[in-house]
């Protein structure tokens, strides 16, 4: 078995609830995107150096953890990193840092008090709890839902 399929097995033993399921499904990307867009609010240690450094840094690092597990959902993170930072720029350069910020913090409490009341749900806790590499196994989780819908090979 590959090391990304015992991940995903596991993280699919702690979400088994459909109604769990499908907050997992709204809010992981959320709380993905508000950790992109907070990190992008940090400024840059230079004024040659763009604004979102430190976002595309991160983002970067996740996807070579992904890559390393699985060549196709990383394809797919990929892409859903690089709209993040697209919409993360966007918001930044049209409405400014303290929107951006705000919508950031707003969307990650909202997302993550959603997703405790889904775990209650559940009847169980979350799986970072168990173990602090889960945080990125949820995005390849929620993803690779979405590759079975359309047909893809995980």
């Amino acid at each position: 078995m590959r090391k990304v399929d015992e991940l995903l097995d596991n993280y699919s033993m702690d979400h088994q609830n459909p109604t769990n399921q499908k907050i997992h499904v709204i809010c992981v990307p959320a709380i993905v995107w508000s950790v992109t867009a907070l990190l992008w609010c940090i400024p840059s240690p230079h004024r040659d150096i763009n604004p979102g450094i430190w976002g595309a840094l991160a983002m970067f690092l996740a996807w070579a953890y992904y890559w390393r597990l699985s060549k196709s959902l990383s394809i797919g993170l990929l892409l859903s990193f690089t709209a993040a930072g697209f919409l993360n720029r966007w918001i930044l350069y049209t409405y400014g840092i303290y929107v951006l910020f705000g919508l950031a913090i707003g969307v990650f409490i909202i997302a993550w008090i959603v997703q405790f009341i889904g775990h209650k749900i559940e009847g169980k806790r979350p799986s970072f709890l168990t173990d602090i590499v889960y945080l990125l196994v949820g995005p390849m989780w929620t993803l690779r839902k979405l590759y079975y819908r359309l047909g893809i090979k995980a």
